[in-house]
């Protein structure tokens, strides 16, 4: 443990396989979004998949150990956090299923190829620059808010990755949800399944789940909501089977 991990760093257990993340709480860990999105996701057999804005890789570790997927991607923009996600692979001894580069969501195309993937999968900061200035070297801002890529450059750069009849999976928050359908229309992404999660029965949703068809046909599934706590204040039984299904 001690040759893998850095000063600031913890390994925490991802309840599944054995396997482990490597994390830092004062930068950025994974949260039930990342989780949700990973059961959320429709990996077939010998599928290749790419997650983008992958921060410490928990996805792509995570979407390997619970489908039959050929290959999966992580792209990171930052070098520091991208090295991390990269030891987190090593220490679970995933280097023939998963890999991690460094590099911009606007440039992913130039990194691995047009028409490349099968599924693309996106985690991407919510919030947009309108807030005020944000301190580009700090790793929560980057993760919460568009930096260094936006809501288009994520949909624009799926649209060109992923190849055609070939699905997009998205979390997001439902306040965005109309920009994010249309930045999917202009650019090929078919909305075809949707969900909202509520974290109670009797609060308002606070994420959001899409899935886009490339070139797809119209008509749009829109699934009953996820609801993460029961009145115990304890997960619901759906969401413990995504957790460990």
């Amino acid at each position: 443990m001690t040759d893998i991990l850095r000063e600031g760093e913890r390994l925490d257990d991802l309840q599944r396989d054995g396997l482990m993340l490597i994390q830092r709480p004062d930068w950025f860990c994974f949260g039930i979004d990342a989780v949700l999105l990973s059961a959320f996701a429709e990996v077939r057999e010998n599928d290749e998949c790419i997650d983008l804005c992958t921060g410490n890789g928990v996805i792509p570790i995570l979407m390997q150990a619970r489908t039959e997927g050929k290959f999966f991607k992580g792209l990171e923009i930052q070098e520091d956090v991208a090295d991390l996600a990269k030891r987190s692979v090593a220490y679970n001894h995933l280097e023939d299923r998963v890999d991690i580069t460094c590099g911009d969501v606007k440039n992913a195309v130039q990194i691995y190829g047009a028409r490349c993937a099968d599924v693309i999968t996106c985690n991407p900061p919510y919030l947009s620059e309108e807030g005020g200035l944000i301190n580009p070297t700090d790793q929560k801002a980057i993760a919460r808010h568009e930096v260094y890529c936006s809501l288009e450059d994520v949909i624009e750069t799926a649209s060109k990755l992923i190849r055609p009849g070939k699905r997009f999976y998205l979390v997001h928050r439902p306040f965005r949800l109309a920009e994010i359908i249309e930045k999917m229309h202009k650019y090929r992404l078919e909305p075809k399944r949707m969900r909202l999660v509520c974290p109670n029965a009797n609060s308002e949703p606070n994420l959001v789940y899409i899935c886009g068809i490339y070139d797809g046909k119209p008509g749009m599934t829109v699934e009953r909501p996820l609801i993460v706590y029961d009145e115990k204040g304890e997960y619901t039984e759906e969401v413990r089977v995504m957790y460990e299904g």
